[in-house]
C-alpha cells in the first residue's frame, strides 16, 4: 500500500534534512580539528576550492587521481581514438585493434617485466583450461593469485620499479586480471564445439588486455564480453558523440562533489584520531559515517563511470553502476546493485555451480559461505576482511532467513492481524537507512582488528582490499 502523497514529501524533508545536519556536524569537527589534523597527516592546499585544505587520506582515491592526470587518462583517451577510428573503417578488426593497443598500453605503463607477468597469467590460465576441469580452473586461479601474497615474489617484483606507486599499480591489475583469466577459462570449460572459434587463444587476450577495464574494473565476464564484441552494429558518429559529451559533463560533476566532500568534511582523517571521535556529538559521528559511505559511493561512480563511458562508445554495454547508499537497507540489494560486474561473476561462477537457492538448505549456507570465503581472500586476506566476510556473510543468511519464515502463510496472516499498515509507516521513519551495512561491517572489523593489534588502517600501507569491493 503506498503511503500518501503528503506523507511521502514530509518523510523525504526530514531524511535530506537530517542527512545535511548531520553533515554539518560533521563539517563543525572538522573545522574545529584541523589544525591538529595538518600537524598530524599533513592536509593537502585545496587546488578546486581555494582557501579549504583537503583529507589527502583516502589512498585509493588519491592514488588514481594521481595515476589518471599522469598516465592513465591520456591512455584511455588514446583508446577511445583507435575504438571509434576502428569502428569507422575496420569494424571486423575492432577486437584485434584494441588488443594490440592494451598490449602497448600495459607495456608502457607496467614495462616489459610487468608485461609478461600478465602475460604468463593468461598463458597459464589457457593451458590449465585445456582439460575442462572446473575444479582444476579454479585450484590454477588460486595459486596465482596467492602468487601476489609471497612476500619474496613481492620483494623481486617491487625491485622492478623506481616507486611504491609503479609497484602497486603492478598488484592491483593483476589482481583484477586474475578474476578475467578466471572467467575466460571457467567460459571455455563450458563452451560447446559450436563456440570453440570464440573461445580461442587470440580471444582470450582481447579480453584480458582490454583497457578500459584493465586496471581497477569494473568486472566483465567472457560470454557478455565475446557476445556484445562480435556483434557489429551501425556506426554514428553523432550518438557517440552525445554519449561522449553528456557522460563527461556527469563525470566531472561527480569529480566535484567528491572534491567538495573530502575540502569541507576531513572523514578520514579524523577516523584515525580518537580524542575528535571521543569528543564529537552524535550527530558529528552520524554525519562522519554517512559522509564516510557517501563518499565512498561517489569515488565508484568516477572509477566506474570512466570505464563504463568508454564500454558504451565501443559499442559495449557496461555493468549498471552503483547505487546510492543511502536507498539500501538489505544486505542482499549491497551487494547485488553496488559492484554488479564482481556480483555477476561471484553468482555465475561460486554461487549458481555450488548449488546456490536451488539447493538444500546447508548446500545454500556452504556456497553462499564459499562465495564470502572468495571475495575476503581476493582483497587481501587479511584477518579483519575475514570479520568482514563473515558479518556479511551472517547478514544475508538472517535476512534470507527472515525472510522465508515471513513467506508462511500462519505467519503472513499474525503480521495481518497486527495491522501491518502502522508497521509500514513507522518504519518508513526509522528504519530507512542512512548507511549502509556492508560499510557498516567494514568499520565494525576495523575497528575490532585495531582494538587487540594496535594497527591503524588509515595510514597503512595500502593493499588491494582498498580496491573494488564495497
Amino acid at each position: 500500500m503506498l503511503l500518501p502523497a503528503w506523507e511521502l514529501r514530509l518523510y523525504a524533508l526530514l531524511t535530506v534534512g537530517s542527512h545535511l545536519y548531520a553533515f554539518y556536524e560533521a563539517h563543525r569537527v572538522s573545522r574545529k580539528y584541523e589544525a591538529a589534523m595538518d600537524r598530524r597527516f599533513g592536509l593537502d592546499p585545496g587546488t578546486l576550492f581555494q582557501g579549504l585544505k583537503k583529507d589527502p587520506m583516502d589512498f585509493e582515491w588519491s592514488y588514481w587521481i594521481e595515476w589518471g592526470r599522469e598516465r592513465i587518462l591520456w591512455l584511455l583517451a588514446g583508446h577511445l581514438l583507435v575504438s571509434q577510428m576502428s569502428r569507422l573503417l575496420v569494424e571486423k578488426y575492432k577486437p584485434w585493434c584494441l588488443m594490440v593497443y592494451g598490449m602497448a598500453a600495459c607495456w608502457l605503463l607496467l614495462g616489459i617485466k610487468g608485461f609478461a607477468v600478465i602475460l604468463l597469467h593468461a598463458a597459464i590460465s589457457f593451458a590449465v583450461a585445456q582439460f575442462q576441469l572446473s575444479l582444476l580452473t579454479w585450484l590454477c586461479s588460486l595459486i596465482l593469485l596467492s602468487t601476489l601474497r609471497i612476500p619474496a615474489v613481492e620483494e623481486t617484483k617491487r625491485k622492478w620499479y623506481d616507486t611504491e606507486n609503479e609497484y602497486y599499480l603492478l598488484l592491483f591489475t593483476v589482481s583484477v586480471r586474475c578474476l578475467f583469466c578466471t572467467s575466460f577459462s571457467l567460459e571455455y570449460c563450458w563452451h560447446t564445439p559450436s563456440q570453440k572459434s570464440s573461445h580461442s587463444f587470440p580471444w582470450m587476450l582481447a579480453y584480458v588486455f582490454y583497457y578500459p577495464t584493465f586496471h581497477n574494473g569494473p568486472l566483465v565476464n567472457f560470454d557478455e564480453f565475446s557476445k556484445q564484441m562480435r556483434r557489429q552494429e551501425a556506426f554514428s558518429v553523432k550518438t557517440n558523440l552525445s554519449i561522449l559529451i553528456v557522460g563527461i559533463i556527469r563525470i566531472f560533476f561527480w569529480w566535484c562533489l567528491a572534491e567538495l566532500m573530502i575540502h569541507l568534511m576531513y572523514i578520514h582523517a579524523l577516523y584515525s584520531s580518537a580524542l575528535p571521535l571521543e569528543s564529537a556529538s552524535y550527530w558529528a559521528l552520524g554525519g562522519l559515517a554517512l559522509a564516510q559511505v557517501l563518499f565512498f559511493y561517489v569515488k565508484y561512480l568516477i572509477l566506474y563511470g570512466v570505464p563504463g563511458l568508454l564500454l558504451q562508445m565501443d559499442g559495449l554495454k557496461p555493468p549498471a553502476l552503483p547505487c546510492c547508499v543511502s536507498l539500501m537497507h538489505s544486505f542482499t540489494k549491497m551487494w547485488r546493485s553496488f559492484d554488479v560486474g564482481l556480483h555477476r561473476f561471484l553468482v555465475r561462477y561460486i554461487y549458481v555451480p555450488m548449488g546456490g537457492s536451488q539447493s538444500s538448505l546447508l548446500g545454500t549456507l556452504l556456497s553462499t559461505a564459499l562465495t564470502f570465503a572468495f571475495v575476503s581472500y581476493w582483497h587481501g586476506g587479511q584477518s579483519y576482511l575475514w570479520y568482514w566476510g563473515a558479518l556479511n556473510w551472517l547478514g544475508v543468511i538472517v535476512e534470507n532467513g527472515t525472510k522465508r519464515i515471513l513467506s508462511i502463510s500462519l505467519i503472513q496472516d499474525l503480521i495481518d492481524g497486527l495491522k501491518i499498515f502502522i508497521f509500514t509507516k513507522i518504519r518508513s521513519v526509522y528504519f530507512k537507512p542512512c548507511v549502509s551495512w556492508t560499510n557498516v561491517c567494514v568499520a565494525a572489523a576495523c575497528i575490532w582488528e585495531q582494538a587487540y593489534t594496535g594497527k591503524t588502517y588509515a595510514t597503512k600501507e595500502p593493499s588491494k582490499e582498498n580496491i573494488i569491493l564495497p
